[in-house]
């Protein structure tokens, strides 16, 4: 087979046809762009597009150019423009505009990983054909006028809808794009919840398959210990499961029963039922209702006053105040603290900090994951305040009412 000459084939192209770089300085104009610019290769080469074209001094068609070209860089998808008017200064009389109307395609030109390396920017001449239509108009009775005047307009109307179309497919691919985006990171998550569960769930398993294959070996073992052993094993399985299945529900948005709750009594029969290892004290503004679940929020409250009294030294504060249309509840612990940096961590799931795996062994790492999931499912948030020492908790809830 005979090796063809691509560089003689782009150059003997019937429509004007340049390469630019992505910041659109000419690389490659084929003889048809030349004369159809009446600039030589060697003017063009190395410039920028509008440095070389400015579009004259009513610069009609420049925005919608330009816009056309920063699209096709960004969607890395060929743009096919309406009939554009775009006037190119003559050859002969420098500053003089001459009226010039194109049909115009800009593609991309991908490189190995998909980035854009270059544009393609193919031009067609329409000027005869509308300077036809305008001739033909002057010469002719005032029925053939409105009837050329009827063909122009409908020739402008269509481009525009081919604008309005290529405008429709375009926010339809950004849209696809974005739904593409949403639905990898929503793998990347499910396969990082299934690494996460994997890695804690592997741990009750293996005590407990070890302590029965103990059980089985050593017949004088002491089967009650083991038995013993085994059932904590079987209820921290049971603790995961369950703290995972509360969150699936909670992302998945499905239905609970709600009501107007009176949060400061809630707090206040979730204080007076522990048995805390440290000393908590509480302020408690009267009266704070918020719209939602009960029991939900009861384990939200559960779960933070639980994570303080874990990592306190002496004492957990528990404070509750209204800030305009929000009920604003604080746990504050006087324990180590949380690094800046893990403040964010610490609400994923399974997260532990050194310190809390050693205190507490039999944790899944869920608690926290579970209240932000019940702070955002009642239209409110949780996060970890600046403070000089310990750790200060801050779930925020509209209020009922005004």
């Amino acid at each position: 087979m005979a090796e063809i000459d691509l560089s003689a084939v782009f150059d003997a192209l019937p429509v004007g046809c340049a390469v630019l770089t992505p910041d659109l300085r000419y690389v490659m104009v084929n003889c048809t762009y030349e004369r159809l610019s009446g600039q030589s290769r060697e003017h063009l080469i190395g410039r920028l597009f509008y440095e070389v074209f400015p579009g004259g001094p009513a610069a009609q068609g420049v925005s919608e150019v330009r816009t056309s070209l920063e699209r096709v860089l960004a969607e890395r998808e060929t743009d096919i423009m309406p009939l554009q008017r775009y006037d190119v200064e003559a050859a002969d009389r420098p500053g003089v505009y001459e009226e010039r109307y194109w049909s115009i395609r800009n593609a991309p030109l991908l490189g190995p990983e998909g980035t854009v390396t270059a544009l393609l920017h193919r031009v067609e001449e329409v000027t005869s054909y509308i300077q036809q239509l305008r001739a033909a108009r002057s010469g002719k009775t005032p029925s053939s006028e409105a009837a050329i005047e009827g063909v122009e307009a409908e020739l402008f109307a269509r481009t525009r809808e081919l604008q309005e179309v290529n405008d429709r497919l375009h926010r339809a691919r950004q849209d696809e794009h974005r739904a593409t985006a949403a639905m990898h990171e929503a793998l990347r998550r499910q396969q990082q919840v299934v690494a996460d569960t994997s890695h804690d769930l592997r741990g009750p398993l293996t005590g407990l398959q070890t302590r029965l294959q103990l059980a089985l070996a050593d017949p004088e073992s002491d089967s009650r210990a083991i038995l013993h052993a085994a059932l904590d094993d079987a209820e921290r399985l049971g603790a995961i499961v369950s703290d995972l299945l509360e969150l699936a529900r909670l992302e998945a948005g499905a239905p609970v029963r709600t009501g107007t709750v009176d949060l400061t009594r809630l707090v206040e029969d979730e204080l007076a039922g522990r048995e805390p290892g440290v000393a908590v004290t509480s302020r408690l503004e009267p009266g704070l209702e918020v719209e939602g679940s009960a029991v939900r929020l009861a384990r939200l409250l559960r779960n933070l006053v639980s994570n303080a009294e874990r990592h306190a030294k002496s004492r957990v504060e528990v404070l509750l105040a209204r800030e305009g249309g929000q009920a604003v509840l604080q746990v504050v612990d006087d324990g180590p603290g949380i690094p800046p940096e893990e403040r964010e961590a610490v609400f994923h799931r399974f997260y532990r900090r050194p310190d809390a795996r050693s205190r507490e062994p039999e944790g899944t790492g869920l608690g926290l994951a579970i209240a932000r999931q019940v702070a955002a499912a009642h239209g409110g948030t949780l996060n970890i305040a600046d403070r000089p020492s310990g750790t200060c908790m801050v779930l925020r809830l509209p209020l009922c009412g005004p």
